[in-house]
């Protein structure tokens, strides 16, 4: 079983950038984005239909604004759009997906650059998600998305100057502690312990011609999920968003 992630900055703006031929070249089963800026009936029509796939999505209140969406070979069994917030669930940054074995979260955390408000938003967004992720403790868990921050300094290009820039500030780093501390493993980490591996870097400053970058989209699991874990990836020779997609391989289950 193939999962992907992509945080593709405008689902109309990807869908001309050759959204559907990645979609279909990649035969993944389960795919998830992030940043979708739509409504539902704004979605392109035939990417929402594609042939052997159930479709979900969450979109916010806001017009033009966050969003995610899941597209599945598999039907779950329960979707839901809410992490028993209201706070939360309006901005459209939640989709869980329960199957039969596992349940994945499809999450696009907040961006705390905007203002203090927005930054304290971001921190009680991540309290209050890992606080609702302790009722599925006995569970298989799958977390997927853009975290908007990066972990360690591993994790950044440049992380000395951005210490005190929203994505890479130790409160903002310390969540991620405790999402491991509460029994999630970072999937790529766990394969790979190398430098220069980043998952979004800035259109304006051309930061990707020269790989400054930032590894803020990841695939966090459960640990007991760990032996059905086969491969995860960062897709990084894939354009079209200012991110790229990232990407796990498990057993079937």
């Amino acid at each position: 079983m193939k999962i992907v992630s992509w945080n593709v900055n405008g689902i109309r703006a990807i869908y001309k950038k050759d959204f559907a031929d990645w979609f279909k070249n990649e035969k993944s089963d389960i795919v998830c984005v992030q940043e979708t800026k739509a409504s539902e009936i704004q979605f392109p029509k035939d990417i929402k239909e594609f042939d052997g796939y159930n479709f979900y999505c969450s979109c916010a209140e806001k017009k033009g604004y966050s969003g995610v969406a899941t597209w599945s070979k598999i039907k779950p069994e329960l979707v839901s759009t809410s992490i028993g917030n209201k706070i939360f669930d309006n901005e459209g940054r939640i989709l869980r997906l329960d199957f039969k074995k596992f349940i994945l979260f499809n999450i696009y955390f907040p961006n705390g650059g905007a203002s203090q408000e927005r930054l304290e938003y971001k921190m009680k967004f991540y309290d209050h998600f890992i606080e609702y992720l302790k009722q599925f403790k006995n569970k298989i868990v799958v977390i997927c998305g853009d975290y908007n921050t990066a972990h360690f300094p591993i994790d950044l290009a440049r992380p000395k100057e951005n210490e005190k820039v929203s994505g890479f500030m130790p409160k903002e780093r310390e969540k991620l502690d405790n999402l491991v501390l509460a029994g999630f493993i970072d999937t790529f980490r766990y394969f790979n312990k190398e430098p220069n591996n980043y998952t979004w870097w800035d259109y304006k400053t051309d930061a990707r011609s020269r790989n400054v970058g930032w590894r803020i989209d990841y695939f966090f699991m459960s640990q007991q999920f760990v032996k059905h874990l086969k491969s995860a990836h960062i897709e990084n020779s894939v354009l079209g968003s200012d991110h790229c997609p990232i990407s796990i391989t498990v057993a079937s289950l």
